[in-house]
């Protein structure tokens, strides 16, 4: 399983880390709210551990924040110190999938967290949406309106994770990674392949869903929601 831990007692995130490292998983780490958001946003999880007492943010928010407005279904493991049931309703409320109340054994964490991802896949969004652009990830079939467009491969790929995180920015490292893995091309592939989505997915439509967020990378939103720095 991919993982994000989001805690800011680095020594409770290292012990967890470290045995699920060790397990075979990959664990990604953030130490206050805001930032552990933003991950959560723009990467692919299969679940994350999140804590409830967080600087910056706390847990709840960043759930909520997460469903509501990242729009985001990575289920989440809420760990906290508190026990009490207003606290654990609290949790759920916010869209936290698991509760688990420290101390905690690390055994017990991941058997959660499995069944957490396996349960994520199968209430995987069938469907993509961001304004009147549509990608049906089970077909493969993109429409903006009642148009439909062809992607390649590497299109589609890029198209998911931007909708994906929508209305966030995604890095151009977390789209090379998505599209190409550790194998990354040269400098100016996505580029190349950014200007291609974009000559299909806005060009003939004449109002840009696709953004540069100049020295950090791209976003996708809808048309009655650009940023305001293109």
């Amino acid at each position: 399983m991919r993982i994000l831990i989001i805690e800011d007692n680095r020594d409770i995130a290292a012990n967890l880390g470290d045995f699920l490292s060790d397990r075979g998983h990959e664990v990604d780490f953030a130490y206050d709210g805001i930032t552990g958001l933003h991950l959560a946003v723009v990467n692919e999880f299969d679940a994350i551990v999140l804590d409830l007492a967080l600087p910056g943010m706390d847990g709840l928010e960043v759930c909520r924040k997460l469903r509501e407005e990242g729009r985001k279904e990575t289920p989440v493991l809420m760990l906290t110190a508190r026990d009490q049931l207003d606290d654990k309703l609290s949790g759920f409320e916010s869209g936290a999938d698991d509760y688990l109340v420290k101390p905690f054994e690390l055994r017990e964490v991941e058997a959660r967290l499995a069944v957490l991802s396996r349960r994520g896949q199968r209430i995987k969004p069938r469907e993509l949406q961001v304004g009147d652009l549509v990608y049906n990830l089970e077909t493969l079939t993109v429409k903006r309106g009642d148009q439909s467009i062809d992607l390649n491969p590497i299109g589609l790929r890029l198209l998911e994770k931007l909708m994906s995180a929508s209305p966030a920015v995604v890095t151009r490292r977390d789209l090379e990674h998505h599209v190409w893995g550790e194998e990354l091309p040269d400098s100016d592939s996505l580029r190349v392949h950014i200007h291609s989505l974009r000559a299909a997915i806005d060009k003939p439509f004449g109002s840009p869903m696709i953004h540069t967020r100049h020295g950090i990378g791209y976003c996708l939103v809808a048309p009655d929601e650009v940023p305001a720095e293109t």
